[in-house]
Protein backbone atom coordinates (compact mmCIF):
# COMPACT_ATOMS: atom_id res chain seq x y z
CA UNK A 1 0.00 0.00 0.00
CA UNK A 2 2.95 2.30 1.09
CA UNK A 3 4.45 1.79 -2.66
CA UNK A 4 1.36 2.45 -4.60
CA UNK A 5 1.06 5.66 -2.51
CA UNK A 6 4.48 6.53 -3.04
CA UNK A 7 4.21 5.79 -6.76
CA UNK A 8 0.71 7.92 -7.17
CA UNK A 9 2.94 11.16 -5.35
CA UNK A 10 5.55 10.52 -8.34
CA UNK A 11 3.65 12.68 -10.51
CA UNK A 12 6.26 14.91 -12.51
CA UNK A 13 8.11 13.07 -15.74
CA UNK A 14 11.80 12.22 -15.36
CA UNK A 15 14.59 14.44 -15.86
CA UNK A 16 17.17 14.01 -17.86
CA UNK A 17 20.05 12.94 -15.38
CA UNK A 18 17.39 10.45 -14.25
CA UNK A 19 17.07 9.52 -17.36
CA UNK A 20 20.41 9.14 -18.21
CA UNK A 21 21.23 7.62 -15.33
CA UNK A 22 18.56 4.65 -15.67
CA UNK A 23 20.19 3.91 -19.34
CA UNK A 24 23.87 3.35 -18.04
CA UNK A 25 22.38 1.23 -15.52
CA UNK A 26 20.63 -1.15 -17.98
CA UNK A 27 17.15 0.46 -17.45
CA UNK A 28 15.35 0.63 -20.63
CA UNK A 29 12.27 -0.50 -22.27
CA UNK A 30 12.22 -3.34 -24.07
CA UNK A 31 9.15 -5.24 -25.55
CA UNK A 32 9.71 -8.77 -25.08
CA UNK A 33 7.04 -9.32 -27.84
CA UNK A 34 9.74 -8.04 -30.86
CA UNK A 35 11.89 -10.80 -30.56
CA UNK A 36 8.86 -13.11 -30.73
CA UNK A 37 7.96 -11.56 -33.56
CA UNK A 38 11.11 -11.48 -35.53
CA UNK A 39 11.04 -15.36 -34.96
CA UNK A 40 8.13 -15.61 -36.93
CA UNK A 41 9.46 -13.79 -39.73
CA UNK A 42 12.65 -15.43 -39.28
CA UNK A 43 11.18 -18.34 -39.80
CA UNK A 44 8.94 -17.21 -42.21
CA UNK A 45 11.74 -16.34 -44.71
CA UNK A 46 13.14 -19.47 -43.91
CA UNK A 47 10.50 -21.34 -44.82
CA UNK A 48 10.29 -19.11 -48.39
CA UNK A 49 13.53 -18.92 -49.37
CA UNK A 50 16.15 -21.90 -47.41
CA UNK A 51 13.92 -24.46 -46.60
CA UNK A 52 13.15 -25.41 -50.38
CA UNK A 53 16.51 -25.75 -51.30
CA UNK A 54 17.99 -27.15 -48.16
CA UNK A 55 15.17 -30.09 -47.90
CA UNK A 56 15.86 -30.89 -52.03
CA UNK A 57 19.97 -31.22 -50.86
CA UNK A 58 18.83 -33.20 -47.53
CA UNK A 59 16.57 -35.48 -49.76
CA UNK A 60 19.98 -36.07 -52.28
CA UNK A 61 22.19 -36.43 -48.90
CA UNK A 62 19.94 -39.12 -47.17
CA UNK A 63 18.59 -40.73 -50.45
CA UNK A 64 20.74 -43.65 -50.46
CA UNK A 65 20.53 -44.46 -46.95
CA UNK A 66 16.65 -44.17 -47.70
CA UNK A 67 16.26 -46.08 -50.66
CA UNK A 68 18.64 -48.94 -49.65
CA UNK A 69 18.84 -48.80 -45.21
CA UNK A 70 19.99 -52.19 -45.21
CA UNK A 71 23.48 -51.52 -47.58
CA UNK A 72 25.63 -49.51 -44.54
CA UNK A 73 27.47 -51.89 -42.80
CA UNK A 74 27.28 -51.95 -38.78
CA UNK A 75 29.28 -54.60 -38.13
CA UNK A 76 31.47 -52.17 -35.82
CA UNK A 77 31.11 -48.97 -33.30
CA UNK A 78 33.38 -47.45 -36.12
CA UNK A 79 30.91 -48.76 -39.21
CA UNK A 80 27.95 -47.17 -36.59
CA UNK A 81 29.95 -43.91 -36.11
CA UNK A 82 30.65 -43.50 -39.78
CA UNK A 83 26.88 -43.33 -40.60
CA UNK A 84 25.91 -40.99 -38.09
CA UNK A 85 28.97 -38.35 -39.01
CA UNK A 86 27.48 -38.70 -42.29
CA UNK A 87 23.85 -38.22 -41.43
CA UNK A 88 24.43 -35.66 -38.35
CA UNK A 89 26.69 -33.78 -41.44
CA UNK A 90 23.44 -33.26 -43.65
CA UNK A 91 21.38 -32.32 -41.17
CA UNK A 92 23.55 -30.21 -39.83
CA UNK A 93 23.65 -28.56 -43.47
CA UNK A 94 20.14 -28.43 -43.47
CA UNK A 95 19.73 -26.55 -39.78
CA UNK A 96 22.38 -24.29 -39.58
CA UNK A 97 20.93 -21.58 -42.27
CA UNK A 98 17.66 -22.36 -40.57
CA UNK A 99 19.61 -21.37 -37.05
CA UNK A 100 21.50 -18.37 -38.36
CA UNK A 101 18.30 -16.67 -39.47
CA UNK A 102 16.32 -17.00 -36.58
CA UNK A 103 19.18 -15.89 -34.48
CA UNK A 104 20.10 -12.88 -37.14
CA UNK A 105 16.06 -12.13 -36.99
CA UNK A 106 16.59 -12.01 -32.95
CA UNK A 107 19.55 -9.81 -32.44
CA UNK A 108 17.94 -7.17 -34.92
CA UNK A 109 14.72 -7.14 -32.91
CA UNK A 110 16.38 -6.64 -29.48
CA UNK A 111 19.03 -4.12 -31.29
CA UNK A 112 16.73 -2.44 -32.57
CA UNK A 113 15.26 -1.48 -29.77
CA UNK A 114 18.27 -0.45 -27.54
CA UNK A 115 21.99 0.34 -28.18
CA UNK A 116 23.26 -2.90 -26.11
CA UNK A 117 25.65 -2.44 -23.08
CA UNK A 118 27.34 -4.52 -20.24
CA UNK A 119 26.00 -3.64 -16.95
CA UNK A 120 27.30 -5.81 -13.89
CA UNK A 121 24.42 -4.78 -11.77
CA UNK A 122 21.65 -6.04 -14.01
CA UNK A 123 23.24 -9.28 -14.18
CA UNK A 124 24.49 -9.54 -10.30
CA UNK A 125 22.53 -12.20 -8.27
CA UNK A 126 19.49 -10.51 -6.05
CA UNK A 127 17.85 -11.98 -3.35
CA UNK A 128 14.27 -10.14 -3.83
CA UNK A 129 14.28 -11.99 -7.39
CA UNK A 130 13.76 -15.33 -5.71
CA UNK A 131 11.73 -13.63 -2.77
CA UNK A 132 8.03 -15.30 -2.74
CA UNK A 133 6.63 -11.98 -1.83
CA UNK A 134 8.43 -9.91 -4.75
CA UNK A 135 7.41 -12.68 -7.25
CA UNK A 136 3.63 -12.88 -5.90
CA UNK A 137 3.72 -9.09 -6.25
CA UNK A 138 5.27 -9.31 -9.90
CA UNK A 139 2.17 -12.09 -11.36
CA UNK A 140 -0.39 -10.18 -9.57
CA UNK A 141 0.48 -7.34 -9.65
CA UNK A 142 -0.39 -4.28 -13.10
CA UNK A 143 2.73 -5.59 -14.74
CA UNK A 144 1.49 -9.07 -14.31
CA UNK A 145 -1.68 -8.33 -15.28
CA UNK A 146 -1.08 -6.55 -18.63
CA UNK A 147 1.50 -9.72 -19.30
CA UNK A 148 -1.92 -12.08 -18.59
CA UNK A 149 -3.92 -9.95 -20.74
CA UNK A 150 -1.18 -9.65 -23.52
CA UNK A 151 -0.87 -13.62 -23.49
CA UNK A 152 -4.71 -14.47 -23.57
CA UNK A 153 -4.45 -11.90 -26.85
CA UNK A 154 -1.83 -12.92 -28.64
CA UNK A 155 -2.85 -17.23 -27.49
CA UNK A 156 -6.75 -16.36 -28.62
CA UNK A 157 -5.53 -14.24 -32.40
CA UNK A 158 -3.44 -16.89 -33.23
CA UNK A 159 -5.78 -19.96 -32.56
CA UNK A 160 -8.07 -17.86 -34.46
CA UNK A 161 -6.37 -17.23 -37.20
CA UNK A 162 -4.78 -20.53 -37.54
CA UNK A 163 -8.15 -22.38 -37.35
CA UNK A 164 -9.78 -19.77 -40.00
CA UNK A 165 -6.83 -20.93 -42.26
CA UNK A 166 -7.07 -24.56 -41.66
CA UNK A 167 -10.37 -24.84 -41.78
CA UNK A 168 -9.71 -22.58 -45.72
CA UNK A 169 -7.12 -25.70 -46.40
CA UNK A 170 -9.35 -28.91 -45.41
CA UNK A 171 -10.29 -29.36 -49.03
CA UNK A 172 -6.59 -29.42 -49.80
CA UNK A 173 -6.02 -31.82 -46.94
CA UNK A 174 -8.49 -34.33 -48.70
CA UNK A 175 -7.24 -34.15 -52.10
CA UNK A 176 -3.68 -34.55 -50.84
CA UNK A 177 -4.92 -38.19 -49.79
CA UNK A 178 -5.22 -38.71 -53.28
CA UNK A 179 -1.99 -36.93 -55.56
CA UNK A 180 1.19 -38.30 -55.81
CA UNK A 181 3.32 -38.62 -52.32
CA UNK A 182 6.23 -36.62 -53.94
CA UNK A 183 4.04 -33.85 -54.43
CA UNK A 184 3.07 -33.59 -50.32
CA UNK A 185 6.35 -31.67 -48.93
CA UNK A 186 5.55 -29.28 -51.61
CA UNK A 187 2.16 -28.87 -50.13
CA UNK A 188 3.13 -28.92 -47.36
CA UNK A 189 5.69 -26.22 -47.40
CA UNK A 190 3.14 -24.05 -48.91
CA UNK A 191 0.79 -24.34 -46.24
CA UNK A 192 3.23 -24.11 -43.91
CA UNK A 193 4.01 -20.20 -45.38
CA UNK A 194 0.24 -19.50 -45.59
CA UNK A 195 0.29 -21.00 -41.78
CA UNK A 196 3.38 -19.10 -40.63
CA UNK A 197 2.62 -15.53 -42.63
CA UNK A 198 -0.81 -15.32 -41.32
CA UNK A 199 0.18 -15.55 -37.46
CA UNK A 200 3.03 -12.93 -38.54
CA UNK A 201 0.02 -10.75 -39.50
CA UNK A 202 -1.94 -11.58 -36.37
CA UNK A 203 0.63 -10.75 -33.95
CA UNK A 204 2.35 -7.41 -35.38
CA UNK A 205 -0.65 -5.38 -33.60
CA UNK A 206 0.27 -6.94 -30.57
CA UNK A 207 3.89 -6.20 -31.13
CA UNK A 208 3.33 -2.77 -32.01
CA UNK A 209 0.77 -2.54 -28.42
CA UNK A 210 3.45 -3.92 -26.68
CA UNK A 211 6.22 -1.25 -28.13
CA UNK A 212 4.27 1.43 -27.30
CA UNK A 213 3.11 -0.28 -23.28
CA UNK A 214 6.86 -1.08 -22.95
CA UNK A 215 7.87 2.88 -23.57
CA UNK A 216 5.19 3.67 -21.36
CA UNK A 217 5.53 1.73 -18.69
CA UNK A 218 8.79 3.03 -18.78
CA UNK A 219 8.33 6.51 -18.34
CA UNK A 220 5.56 5.90 -15.62
CA UNK A 221 8.76 3.98 -13.56
CA UNK A 222 10.59 6.70 -14.17
CA UNK A 223 8.70 9.33 -12.98
CA UNK A 224 9.65 11.64 -10.07
CA UNK A 225 8.06 13.56 -7.38
CA UNK A 226 8.40 17.34 -6.64
CA UNK A 227 10.77 16.56 -3.54
CA UNK A 228 12.77 14.49 -5.55
CA UNK A 229 13.33 17.31 -8.21
CA UNK A 230 14.36 19.71 -6.14
CA UNK A 231 16.51 17.36 -4.26
CA UNK A 232 18.27 16.85 -7.83
CA UNK A 233 18.24 20.49 -8.60
CA UNK A 234 20.20 21.04 -5.34
CA UNK A 235 23.09 18.53 -5.78
CA UNK A 236 23.76 19.72 -9.81
CA UNK A 237 22.78 23.83 -9.39
CA UNK A 238 23.90 23.56 -5.29
CA UNK A 239 22.00 24.48 -2.64
CA UNK A 240 20.52 28.04 -3.19
CA UNK A 241 21.44 29.51 0.08
CA UNK A 242 24.86 27.89 -0.29
CA UNK A 243 25.14 29.37 -3.46
CA UNK A 244 24.11 33.21 -2.07
CA UNK A 245 26.91 32.20 1.16
CA UNK A 246 29.55 31.93 -1.49
CA UNK A 247 28.54 34.72 -4.09
CA UNK A 248 28.45 36.98 -0.86
CA UNK A 249 31.56 35.66 0.37
CA UNK A 250 33.41 36.29 -3.05
CA UNK A 251 31.79 39.75 -3.20
CA UNK A 252 33.42 41.13 0.15
CA UNK A 253 37.26 39.57 -1.22
CA UNK A 254 36.50 41.60 -4.08
CA UNK A 255 35.40 44.78 -2.20
CA UNK A 256 38.16 44.63 0.17
CA UNK A 257 40.60 43.90 -2.47
CA UNK A 258 39.22 47.38 -4.32
CA UNK A 259 39.00 49.24 -1.41
CA UNK A 260 42.83 48.04 -0.88
CA UNK A 261 43.95 50.43 -4.21
CA UNK A 262 41.73 53.41 -2.95
CA UNK A 263 44.96 54.58 -1.55
CA UNK A 264 47.18 54.39 -5.14
CA UNK A 265 44.74 56.45 -6.91
CA UNK A 266 44.89 59.82 -8.36
CA UNK A 267 42.13 61.64 -8.00
CA UNK A 268 38.68 60.42 -6.90
CA UNK A 269 35.52 61.76 -8.74
CA UNK A 270 32.06 61.42 -6.71
CA UNK A 271 28.49 62.64 -6.57
CA UNK A 272 28.57 63.50 -4.03
CA UNK A 273 27.96 60.39 -1.14
CA UNK A 274 25.96 58.29 -3.46
CA UNK A 275 28.39 57.52 -6.33
CA UNK A 276 32.61 57.84 -6.65
CA UNK A 277 34.66 56.51 -8.44
CA UNK A 278 39.28 56.42 -7.61
CA UNK A 279 41.12 56.84 -10.85
CA UNK A 280 44.48 56.31 -11.31
CA UNK A 281 46.75 58.14 -14.28
CA UNK A 282 50.38 57.49 -14.46
CA UNK A 283 51.60 58.18 -17.83
CA UNK A 284 54.22 55.25 -17.72
CA UNK A 285 51.24 52.57 -16.66
CA UNK A 286 49.08 53.88 -20.21
CA UNK A 287 47.82 56.33 -22.20
CA UNK A 288 44.30 56.56 -20.22
CA UNK A 289 43.43 56.63 -16.31
CA UNK A 290 42.33 53.13 -15.14
CA UNK A 291 39.47 52.74 -12.85
CA UNK A 292 40.92 51.33 -9.39
CA UNK A 293 37.76 51.28 -7.66
CA UNK A 294 34.29 52.59 -7.70
CA UNK A 295 30.77 51.86 -5.19
CA UNK A 296 27.46 53.49 -4.17
CA UNK A 297 26.33 54.39 -0.95
CA UNK A 298 27.96 53.11 1.92
CA UNK A 299 30.86 51.85 -0.66
CA UNK A 300 31.08 55.11 -1.70
CA UNK A 301 31.58 57.05 1.55
CA UNK A 302 34.49 54.65 2.10
CA UNK A 303 36.36 54.82 -0.89
CA UNK A 304 35.95 59.05 0.23
CA UNK A 305 36.94 57.96 3.66
CA UNK A 306 40.56 56.09 2.53
CA UNK A 307 41.16 59.38 0.30
CA UNK A 308 40.70 61.60 2.46
CA UNK A 309 42.77 59.42 4.78
CA UNK A 310 45.77 59.03 2.06
CA UNK A 311 45.07 62.74 0.96
CA UNK A 312 43.81 61.93 -2.52
CA UNK A 313 41.39 65.11 -3.41
CA UNK A 314 37.59 64.47 -4.07
CA UNK A 315 36.14 66.26 -6.69
CA UNK A 316 32.55 66.27 -6.68
CA UNK A 317 31.76 66.06 -10.26
CA UNK A 318 27.64 64.22 -10.44
CA UNK A 319 27.39 63.62 -14.24
CA UNK A 320 30.95 62.46 -14.73
CA UNK A 321 30.91 60.36 -11.35
CA UNK A 322 27.51 58.63 -12.50
CA UNK A 323 28.87 58.37 -16.45
CA UNK A 324 31.90 56.77 -14.44
CA UNK A 325 30.16 54.30 -12.72
CA UNK A 326 27.81 52.83 -15.27
CA UNK A 327 30.20 52.68 -17.93
CA UNK A 328 33.32 51.26 -16.62
CA UNK A 329 34.50 48.24 -14.89
CA UNK A 330 37.40 47.77 -11.91
CA UNK A 331 40.86 47.52 -13.78
CA UNK A 332 39.74 49.08 -16.75
CA UNK A 333 40.47 52.50 -18.78
CA UNK A 334 37.90 54.64 -19.24
CA UNK A 335 36.49 55.05 -22.84
CA UNK A 336 37.84 57.89 -24.91
CA UNK A 337 34.12 59.64 -24.31
CA UNK A 338 35.96 60.52 -21.39
CA UNK A 339 39.27 61.51 -21.92
CA UNK A 340 38.21 65.28 -22.10
CA UNK A 341 36.30 65.61 -19.00
CA UNK A 342 38.55 63.49 -16.90
CA UNK A 343 41.62 65.47 -18.63
CA UNK A 344 40.24 68.89 -17.12
CA UNK A 345 40.36 67.74 -13.75
CA UNK A 346 43.52 66.18 -13.79
CA UNK A 347 44.97 69.22 -15.46
CA UNK A 348 43.62 71.29 -12.85
CA UNK A 349 44.90 68.40 -10.13
CA UNK A 350 48.24 68.92 -11.11
CA UNK A 351 48.67 72.65 -11.70
CA UNK A 352 47.26 73.13 -8.09
CA UNK A 353 50.07 70.73 -7.35
CA UNK A 354 53.07 73.10 -8.94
Amino acid sequence: MSEETDQESKTEAATERKVRDAIEKGDVPFSREAPVFASILGLLVCLSLVVRGQAAALARDLSSFLDHPGGFSLASAEDALSLMHATGFALARFLTPILLVLIGFGLVASLAQNVPSLVADRIAPKWNRISPVSGWSRIFGRSGQVEFLKAVLKVSSVSLVVLLLLRSEQGKAVSAMFVDPSQLPELILTTAIRLVSAVSIATIVIVAGDLVWARLRWQRSLRMSRQEIKDEHKQTEGDPSVKARLRSLAQDRTRKRMLGQVSRATVVIANPTHFAVALRYEPSEGPAPIVLAKGQDLIALRIREIAEQNGIAVIEDKPLARSLYDAVQVDQMIPAEFYRAVAQILFFLFARQR
